[in-house]
């Protein structure tokens, strides 16, 4: 029967009954570390790390173990089984397994079995398009250097089957058994990287690195409406898998170039458009750019400096529905800087006609914001 003076698993662990099993793992490995024997200095210190090393791997044992956890949550220690250390340890057991060779690893430099799949890395390839392709989009060709499973010996790094030995140093078992402190734990073999194989004629054309660097050639689709900040992905374009991983991304990461006239804004286009202040007034017709070529348009008489004029359709199709953003033109009123003669002349009578006053009088606006703060 457990004894009544055994610290509760949860204080042991230092986290709350309720706490999950990322809680649990993360506390475990912060006092594993802590408390770990072989790290202490002094026989005392070695004896008292020793013996909380125990208990916290006792608690964590149970803790991270559904079943167990939930004996312990209704019964306490009297729930638990009989001995206490690293007596009845999994060591295999998904959660404290994996936690336990993380932190083995941490301390003694372990490295994982060499004949682990390894999933190859992604790849960024940085694409600058024209406005006009951000708009309708386009095929693009891209040239991609990354590693690729050598096609010689098909990923094995060996010249042949029969180059393929089994390590003498763990007879093909993959790892090494050592005694660290007062347990022994298996680590991955280092002759072999705990492949549990040698290679003894590697392949001469990847030099047994089961990879080759090279170039391809990748077409990608540039959707119409992309912007700059955007990627595209992919799937499998990246750099190929070890020991049969699978593929790597390629992020394809999107600049456009800046429109001598145009500019984006959200889906629609917009630019600046001059007029002379005579149109301005009267209204008429003018000529106006457009993606897909010159266009008139008519402008309403009596228009205002920045009053703005839209074409709809004419802008950037959604990349979210089967919408089209519309063209805007922002109207700039062009005052002339030189007059001759007639024209002024001409611009004085019209001031006179609509009882525009040349001069500046004492009712002027200026006068009446004195009154207004007076």
């Amino acid at each position: 029967m457990a004894s009544v003076s055994k610290r509760d698993f949860y204080e042991t662990l230092g986290v709350e009954r309720t706490a999950s099993e990322e809680d649990l793992k993360k506390a475990y490995r912060k006092l594993a570390r802590q408390f770990h024997p072989d790290l202490q200095t002094g026989e005392q210190q070695k004896k008292h790390a020793e013996e909380k090393f125990k208990e916290i791997n006792e608690a964590y044992e149970h803790l991270s173990d559904q079943e167990k956890r939930k004996r312990y949550d209704m019964f306490g220690h009297a729930g638990t089984q009989a001995g206490s250390g690293f007596e009845g340890f999994d060591f295999g057991r998904g959660g404290f397994g994996d936690v336990f060779n993380d932190i083995f690893e941490d301390f003694f430099g372990g490295q994982r079995g060499g004949n682990r799949a390894e999933r190859g890395n992604d790849l960024q390839y940085n694409l600058e398009i024209t406005f006009e392709e951000s708009v309708y989009g386009k095929e693009a060709k891209l040239k991609i250097p990354r590693w690729e499973t050598c096609s010689e010996c098909k990923g094995s790094g060996a010249k042949s089957a029969s180059s393929v030995k089994t390590c003498p140093s763990c007879k093909g078992a993959g790892q090494i058994r050592l005694q660290q402190g007062f347990f022994s734990v298996s680590r991955p073999c280092g002759q072999c990287e705990g492949s549990g194989h040698i290679i003894t004629d590697p392949c001469t054309t990847c030099q047994g690195r089961q990879r080759t660097y090279r170039e391809r050639t990748i077409s990608v689709h540039i959707p119409a409406g992309i912007e700059t900040g955007m990627r595209l992905r992919l799937s499998n374009e990246g750099e190929h898998g070890i020991n049969g991983g699978p593929a790597g991304d390629l992020y394809v990461a999107i600049t456009v170039k800046a429109h001598p006239i145009f500019q984006r804004k959200g889906n629609d286009i917009v630019c600046d458009v001059p007029i002379n202040f005579v149109t301005a007034a009267l209204g008429g017709k003018i000529e106006v750019p457009t993606l897909k070529g010159t266009t008139v348009m008519k402008v309403p008489p009596g228009t205002q400096p920045d009053k703005v004029l839209r074409l709809k359709g004419l802008g950037i199709p959604s990349l979210k529905n089967q919408t089209t953003g519309d063209q805007l033109f922002t109207i700039k009123v062009h005052i002339p800087t030189k007059l001759t003669a007639k024209q002024r002349e001409l611009l004085t009578e019209f001031a006179k006609e609509s009882g525009m006053s040349m001069e500046p009088d004492g009712d002027g606006f200026f006068d009446k914001m004195k009154t207004f703060f007076e």
